[in-house]
């Protein structure tokens, strides 16, 4: 996942810089709390990784022995958790100067750079052992992916190199409900790459809703984000491209085995909503949002995190009612 969900309200402190990514530790750096270490994990993103995933294993028409579905959700949450320790230990030197991540625990001076590498590529090894061990090579396959994904394309090139970044490297943080599919059953089906095209397809409008408003942050950092690049205008333009492509994907899981009457009705009213976020923002000037702070695009941001949550819950929703019309259907075989 992107880790542009949270605004951290921290000011900015002071803080060393390494200009291009793999910030250096300074000297005399303290011991770093078991807080900084449960930080550099990100937990609130590996929240989202760890429901979407979930959602994913649970959807599975086939089902999952609850010893190993904990045990490959634990693998994934781990995995996670290494991406975000790795995205820390690379982008020290632009969190230094980026308010709302200048209190993490690298460019805050609470821990020094090599231990965040260090941590990060041990959890990364062992997430993707144990998931093999535990489910089967390909989910290991797919997470190890998923954290170079992250890391190395996202995180390491394309975040510093294009306005497309977060376009592009949405893919690492769409693929959980496809590792947790194959974790239960060893393939892939339409129905989980549906769900990673949702939430691919979701990030973009997510993140630029936030990076309208915290743009001057990406500027200070040389981050180039789609407001600093083409500016608000175009950037409120593609939120609702997005917001309009991304209403059929949603809606298609319906459509398959994971889905289902229910999944349909709340992606209905999901989108129909997000949709209507999408054309507020897209008929703002400017300097109207600046004089409102940004009222408009903030709650559009905080609607998208409730969207997503809303379609994985109604995946779950259906999972649970499948399960119980089963038992239901057995039990009136036996009578």
């Amino acid at each position: 996942m992107t880790d542009a969900s949270i605004i951290d309200p921290a000011p900015l402190r002071s803080a060393p810089a390494s200009g291009s990514g793999g910030a250096q530790a300074t000297g005399g750096t303290p011991e770093p709390s078991v807080r900084d270490y449960v930080s550099l994990l990100k937990p609130r993103v590996m929240s989202l990784v760890i429901f979407t995933a979930f959602a994913g294993m649970i959807a599975a028409p086939s089902g999952v022995n609850p010893v190993v579905g904990f045990a490959a959700i634990l693998c994934i949450a781990v995995g996670a958790g290494a991406s975000g320790a790795l995205n820390m230990w690379w982008d020290a030197d632009i969190d230094a100067v980026m308010r709302r991540t200048a209190n993490r625990p690298i460019p805050a001076g609470r821990m020094a750079a090599g231990e965040a590498l260090a941590f990060g590529l041990a959890l990364s090894v062992l997430s993707v052992m144990m998931l093999t061990v535990f489910a089967n090579p390909l989910a290991g396959g797919l997470l190890a992916f998923t954290i170079f994904f992250y890391v190395v394309i996202y995180s390491m090139w394309l975040k510093r190199a294009t306005p497309q970044n977060i376009v592009i490297g949405g893919l690492a943080g769409a693929l959980p409900p496809l590792v947790g599919w194959v974790a239960a059953t060893g393939s892939v089906d339409v129905a989980p790459l549906l769900m990673v095209g949702l939430i691919f397809m979701w990030t973009p409008p997510h993140f630029w809703a936030l990076a309208l408003f915290a743009d001057t942050d990406y500027g200070k950092a040389g981050v180039p984000m789609l407001p600093n690049v083409a500016g608000h205008p175009e950037t409120r333009r593609q939120i609702l491209l997005y917001a309009l492509l991304l209403a059929p994907v949603a809606l298609a899981p319906a459509f398959t085995v994971a889905g289902g009457p229910l999944y349909l009705v709340v992606a209905l009213a999901l989108n129909a909503r997000f949709v209507w976020g999408a054309f507020r923002i897209r008929g703002r000037a400017d300097a109207t949002a600046r004089a409102d702070t940004f009222a408009v695009e903030k709650k559009f941001f905080g609607l998208s995190i409730w969207y997503l949550f809303g379609h994985f819950a109604a995946i779950l929703a259906e999972a649970g009612l499948r399960a119980m019309l089963g038992d239901y259907a057995a039990g009136m075989a036996l009578l």
